[in-house]
């Protein structure tokens, strides 16, 4: 983009929300460009239990058009990512004394009900004393009902929604502030500061999806006084090494009528999570306190035979959710819709805040603003993304595996288990990053288990990748397996190409 440009559409914020409207707009004919502030994903939208579900437990809060939207999305987003998202099965066991059997059962029958479901499987009854789900678990549990949702690679998704972006036509800016949004004659000016040095941007209306951080661009970029409509929630995560060998996730019951999961991760470790609290501090420095380590494996401790110990977390993670704060007295309670609120029109320059949503919604929530923004900008394209692919994506969903054998034949110098991982992180996309490799040793440096040049290289030129947590965290998990001295050389590897 040049030192002064125009735009229809301009997006603060490189969050799965932020992504999903720049997609949507540029992909319908309008011209668009996004800045989020640090790296893609790096606040909210890489911290999530990685889940596209309906929120079986959002039903108690009587939150039906959230859950009906979310349910119905499920198959959508698999279609457009089956590389990125797959489906799982859910056990929820049934605990005596919290919520009786019969309401878990009316409550899966509205999921299904609700669903929408095409391949995605019913629930069904276990018997938990017999079926091998029930194996890792206290003996306690003897009944237990299992359904479906999916997991998605929540970093990654919000990465392939800006390439598609990119592609189509978008400016993208990381690490690039927004220091000032004012009112001109026809719209917006919005000054920037980042990688590219500071440029000025004229917008005819600007979305506002900086997740954490609205209230702070309302009130600081924006001048506006008094801005409170963000409610900041806290969620951890531990990951311990693999506690059971099963495919199968599992739903547990709190006491404090709460739910965790345990979700099989990365091949090698399972995923527990996740807390819920209200958080006062600094959205970009969350860190797992004592207090949610110890209610975590407390609560994955009542349900497994073998006690979950702080001995086995190999690694943790958190976020905070800018929830809508709609005055619930609990964080649990705290609606998980999202809300838009335009302030302005076509005369004045209109800007679209967006607070809450969810990864399951995100296309939704997209649809729901290009709404608002037609309504100012007037119509372009019709919506389009229902039935699109992300970058990667050129393929069904059921044929993964298949993917998996026909890269595996073009490539037979490649260790099977990292042509899984490409597939499941770039999908077709893969070929390009391997080109014409015959082994590893034509994938250049490597940089600890199987992370090698070839796959730096293209996340750097494709996907914006600037750090060494850029490629261990967000564009891939490697970091789980890497050593520091690993880590130093990726990071001596980036320096010398000027990153």
């Amino acid at each position: 983009m040049a030192d002064s440009e125009s735009v229809d559409i301009f997006v603060i914020g490189g969050g799965i929300n932020g992504a999903s409207v720049a997609r949507d707009a540029v992909g319908r004919g309008y011209t668009v460009a996004l800045a989020e502030m640090n790296d893609l994903a790096s606040g909210t939208s890489s911290a999530a239990t990685k889940l596209v579900h309906g929120g079986l437990r959002y039903l108690e809060h009587y939150e039906f058009r959230l859950v009906h939207e979310a349910l119905a999305e499920r198959e959508v987003l698999w279609a457009e990512a089956p590389h990125i998202i797959k489906a799982l099965r859910f056990v929820l066991p049934h605990h005596k004394g919290l919520r009786p059997a019969v309401v878990l059962r009316a409550g899966l029958a509205m999921y299904d009900y609700m669903g929408g479901r095409r391949l995605l499987p019913p629930t069904k009854t276990l018997d938990l004393t017999k079926h091998e789900s029930g194996k890792p678990l206290k003996p306690g549990y003897r009944l237990g009902f299992e359904y479906s949702d999916c997991w998605v690679d929540d970093a990654r998704f919000v990465v392939l929604n800006v390439r598609d972006a990119a592609d189509k036509g978008a400016a993208v800016h990381v690490r690039t502030k927004v220091t000032s949004v004012r009112r001109d004659a026809g719209g917006w000016t919005v000054e920037l500061d980042g990688e590219d040095g500071r440029q000025t941007v004229h917008a005819r209306l600007v979305v506002n999806a900086a997740g954490p951080w609205v209230d702070d661009v309302i009130t600081g970029a924006m001048g506006k006084n008094g801005a409170h409509n963000v409610r900041l929630v806290k969620g951890s995560h531990i990951v311990v090494r693999k506690l059971y060998e099963h495919d199968r996730c599992y739903m547990f019951q709190n006491a404090d009528g709460r739910v965790i999961f345990a979700i099989p991760y990365e091949d090698d470790f399972t995923l527990i999570g996740t807390t819920d609290e209200d958080y006062e501090g600094d959205p970009s420095d969350v860190k797992i306190s004592d207090k949610e380590t110890a209610y975590l494996l407390s609560a994955a401790s009542e349900y497994f035979a073998k006690p979950v110990t702080r001995d086995q977390i190999h690694w943790t993670y958190s976020g905070v959710r800018p929830l809508f704060d709609d005055g619930a007295s609990a964080a649990q309670e705290a609606t998980r819709d999202y809300v838009l609120k335009v302030d302005g029109n076509a005369a004045t320059g209109a800007a679209i805040n967006v607070f809450g949503g969810k990864l399951t919604t995100s296309r939704r929530l997209a649809e729901s603003v290009l709404e608002k923004i037609e309504d100012v900008l007037g119509k372009k394209g019709a919506p389009w993304t229902k039935t699109s692919r992300l970058p990667g994506g050129d393929f069904e969903p059921l044929a993964f595996d298949a993917e998996v054998r026909r890269l595996g034949m073009e490539y037979p110098g490649l260790p099977a288990t990292m042509v899984r991982r490409l597939l499941r992180l770039y999908g077709t996309r893969a070929r390009v990053l391997l080109g014409t490799a015959q082994s590893v040793d034509d994938l250049g440096q490597h940089f600890g288990w199987d992370l090698y040049a070839a796959e730096v290289d293209y996340l750097v030129a494709n996907e914006w990748a600037r750090t060494a947590q850029d490629v261990l965290w967000r564009r891939t998990k490697v970091g789980l397996r890497v050593s520091k001295e690993e880590v130093a050389a990726l990071e001596a590897y980036l320096a010398g190409k000027g990153l």
